[in-house]
Formats: C-alpha cells, sequence, structure tokens
C-alpha cells in the first residue's frame, strides 16, 4: 500500500460550534472512505479590544485546545478515530485555513460558526475559504443551519 502523504489529508476546521462539530463528523467519514489522514485544525487570535491587556492566566490558545478537545469528544462519543491528527494554531481562521489547505486533499467546514450574523447560510470564514483555499472545499450545513421552512 502506498504511503498517504500530507496532501492527502482530510483537513477540517472546527471552532467549538455545532455546524463545525457536524463537519467534524462528516469530514471523519470521508477521511475514512479514501483511506486519508483526518486532521482537526482549530485557530485562535487575541481578542481585538485585549490590546496590551491581557487578563492574567488567560490564555486564547488553550481556550481554542479546549475547544477543539470538546469538539471531538462531542463528534465522537469519547472515541476518536485512530489516527486523528489535532492542531491548534495562532492566526486568523480564514486565512489559517487557506494556508493549511495548500498541503490538503480536502478542507471541510461547518457552514455557520460562532461569529457572524444569525440568519446567514454561509459564515464569513466558510466563504473565504470557499472562495481562496488551494484544495477542494466542502461546507456542511447542520440541521440548525437550515431557516425554518426550509
Amino acid at each position: 500500500m502506498q504511503e498517504q502523504r500530507s496532501s492527502d489529508r482530510i483537513l477540517v476546521g472546527v471552532d467549538g460550534s455545532a455546524s463545525s462539530v457536524e463537519a467534524l463528523r462528516y469530514a471523519a467519514r470521508i477521511a475514512d472512505a479514501f483511506g486519508a489522514p483526518l486532521e482537526v485544525l482549530t485557530t485562535w487570535t487575541f481578542p481585538p479590544i485585549a490590546g496590551a491587556y491581557v487578563i492574567d492566566g488567560w490564555s486564547p490558545e488553550e481556550d481554542a485546545r479546549s475547544a477543539q478537545d470538546a469538539a471531538i469528544e462531542e463528534a465522537f462519543d469519547g472515541e476518536p478515530p485512530a489516527g486523528l491528527r489535532r492542531a491548534v494554531l495562532a492566526g486568523p481562521a480564514a486565512r489559517t485555513l487557506i494556508e493549511e489547505s495548500r498541503r490538503a486533499g480536502m478542507l471541510v467546514l461547518g457552514s455557520r460558526g460562532h461569529g457572524g450574523f444569525a440568519g446567514l447560510l454561509l459564515g464569513s470564514v466558510s466563504a473565504t475559504c470557499a472562495e481562496h483555499a488551494r484544495c477542494p472545499v466542502l461546507v456542511v450545513r447542520s440541521g440548525g443551519d437550515r431557516p425554518e421552512g426550509a
């Protein structure tokens, strides 16, 4: 069997939202079907209002890692797939995901993250990644993303 290259990986962006958990579940099925490695990526930045004043002992990186751990726990009921890779990187979500997409076979995202405005069908990160990523992008809509009556 041929060894997997990093460009074969299925990359999934997770921010802890219900939509990203659904994307993670879907990405795992795709990775399994293709025999590809699955990597979960969560990004973090300092809030713009923090400026030079950061709350003592608070770490946005640790918050991101905790959100990622919780999403993985929820998606797989405590039994993540073997070989699951995890990454928590500093940087704006869209820009970081687009850069990482250069070394991926597919990027999977939820349609709506934690930010933005309710009622939008596609969040700014997923829309930006769909337009600029360097690999195919799959945007997963969960049941909660659908407008009432749809």
